[in-house]
């Protein structure tokens, strides 16, 4: 099997200028390079770039893949949109890390599964970007899927005890659900996991919510944010003031009781609890399944062996014209008619009948292989 790697930078807060453009075309003659976009696949080269170096300096997502099975998915956000230190809490192992960069808090999430499924890289990072902006805005979910992702390669002691449990695990969205199943995170281990998990607020922010919020802020303050958003076309602003608003308004509301956490060991179990469970289940539905066939065919069974009822002289007759055919077809149908007779007489008690016919016709054909093979196979000896 040939060798496949995909590599996508993509820049969003900012486009690339014509130096930095120019930059990432000396490291490759033939990948393509956009204001937004680093894009390269190899067959049999190699990528001569430096995915962390291009990470702190030109692009704000990255994602690679290759046809043995690794996935790995970087982005970069600024520091005053995503604490390190909130990110370290869930990042804390090889298949998910946080670090600090010039002002940027990058995250790395990685997962390799040994002979994994060929698959295109052209088009997976897209579903994943706005995992970015969620995390921009406050949700944490990639965050601690990231940890489970960590749990689920055995990163972390039993022992060790989960980080808060964000809302809306339960209910992912569709980039999270594309970020969950490309890093391929076990369906049992996130269900028990969203079990702790309180429910999203659906409801965005009111128009009069945001209005009270931003009339008590500093004059000089909304001075500053309007310069910037003119000036220097800042265009994470908008997601930062959202940032803002939502943990300002949080920090206004009476918290609930802590909820409890959960070490590693007990989600382990009781994911393999869970996996254990659903199988069953599906054992249980396969197991209706085939008996509900089982039945249907019975049934057509019964009906076909009622329509033949009464006329088996002249099957006997049509069977004895079939066998002299020597044919493979013919021969064919006159082992399913005799299937049909034999069920026939089973049915009203006429076996020995049968018999005689049956090995009258293995004497009368005896030097007829194939016909010989063919009532073998069929149980009819």
């Amino acid at each position: 099997m040939s060798e496949y790697q995909y590599y996508e930078f993509q820049a969003i807060d900012r486009p690339l200028t014509e130096k930095e453009m120019a930059e990432l075309r000396s490291y490759s003659t033939r990948a393509r390079i956009t204001r937004t976009s680093f894009v390269n696949d190899y067959s049999w080269g190699s990528f001569k770039g430096n995915e962390d170096a291009w990470m702190e300096k030109y692009f704000d997502a990255f994602l690679y893949l290759a046809n043995w099975g690794t996935h790995v998915l970087k982005l970069r956000l600024p520091a005053r949109l995503l604490d390190l230190k909130t990110a370290q809490q869930y990042c804390v192992g090889d298949s998910a890390s946080a670090k600090g960069s010039r002002g940027n808090v990058i995250l790395s999430f990685s997962s390799d599964e040994e002979g994994g499924d060929w698959v295109e890289g052209e088009g997976e990072l897209s579903p994943l970007i706005p995992v970015r902006a969620e995390l921009a805005r406050g949700d944490l979910r990639a965050l601690y899927l990231g940890w489970l992702l960590c749990v689920q390669n055995e990163e972390l002691h039993d022992e060790a005890i989960e980080p808060p449990v964000p809302p809306g695990l339960g209910k992912l969205d569709a980039s999270l659900t594309s970020f969950a199943d490309f890093l391929r995170i076990d369906e049992d281990l996130l269900d028990v996991a969203a079990q702790a998990s309180a429910a999203l607020e659906e409801r965005g922010p009111s128009r009069d919510e945001v209005h009270a919020w931003a009339a008590g802020l500093p004059v000089a303050e909304k001075e500053d944010l309007l310069t910037r958003l003119i000036v220097e076309e800042d265009l994470t602003l908008a997601t930062e003031l959202q940032h803002r608003f939502l943990k300002d308004r949080d920090a206004g509301r009476r918290p609930g009781p802590p909820a409890a956490r959960r070490t590693v060991g007990e989600l382990l179990q009781a994911a393999e609890i869970r996996a254990e469970e659903r199988r069953h289940a599906a054992a249980r539905k396969r197991a209706a399944e085939k008996e509900r066939h089982e039945r249907e065919a019975a049934k057509a069974r019964a009906k076909h062996l009622d329509e033949i009822a009464g006329r088996q002289a002249q099957l006997w007759t049509k069977i004895d014209n079939l066998i002299a055919a020597k044919q493979p077809k013919p021969y064919d149908e006159a082992v399913r008619l005799l299937l049909d007779l034999r069920d026939l007489a089973q049915r009203e008690g006429k076996q020995d009948e049968f018999r005689r016919r049956l090995e009258a016709i293995h004497t009368a054909h005896a030097r007829k292989g194939t016909f010989i093979q063919r009532l073998h196979k069929a149980g009819l000896e």
